[in-house]
């Protein structure tokens, strides 16, 4: 039989190790999304670039302004949808980097809660007589603000999807006017 104090030491030993091992996990994921995110800025500018050059060729080339503007209309609906690619690509990586995030939270605060509950029930039998009722609002405490954290990742889920849907709206709003300005043009 273990004594409180070892109890005490090896959870504390074994909570900083679960700490340190979420906190590499979690840094590597963000350099993960990182490295993501700057390949696909590097790829949209480099792309960009060589698109813009190409435009400003043919712009050049135009014989009189409606052609000229013809032309730019012209790249409107290409360029928006491009735009539209690039955002929700970057939604792409924010989201399954937010998904990762929460996995790995709710998989450390599960174990977090099973091991101190473990420890309580452990220390609950050496516990002296009438102390029942403190155990008692101990677990509940745990119990509550597990509860807390649950609702607290489901906000957030929410909250997460609710910005993806803004932005595809927005873009799809972008698109849809980009579409309208190369009809008219079209048009002219």
């Amino acid at each position: 039989m273990f004594t409180i104090p070892e109890q005490f030491s090896a959870a504390t030993k074994h909570q900083f190790e679960s700490q340190l091992a979420i906190l590499n996990s979690l840094t590597s994921t963000a350099f993960d999304s990182v490295q993501k995110i700057v390949d696909l800025n590097l790829n949209a500018a480099k792309s960009s670039l060589q698109e813009s050059s190409a435009a400003a060729q043919k712009l050049a080339t135009a014989k009189d302004p409606q052609e000229f503007f013809s032309l730019s209309a012209a790249h409107a609906q290409p360029n928006a949808e491009k735009a539209l690619a690039y955002g929700r690509h970057l939604a792409s990586i924010a989201s399954s980097t937010q998904a990762e995030f929460t996995k790995a939270a709710e998989t450390q605060i599960a174990e977090t809660n099973r091991k101190v509950l473990s420890l309580i029930d452990e220390l609950s039998k050496n516990a002296p007589a009438g102390s029942e009722n403190a155990i008692s609002i101990l677990k509940s405490a745990i119990g509550n603000a597990s509860a807390g954290y649950d609702q607290l990742s489901k906000t957030t889920k929410q909250a997460v999807e609710a910005l993806e849907g803004n932005l595809n709206a927005a873009a799809n709003q972008f698109v849809s006017a980009a579409e309208k300005t190369t009809t008219r043009s079209r048009k002219s």
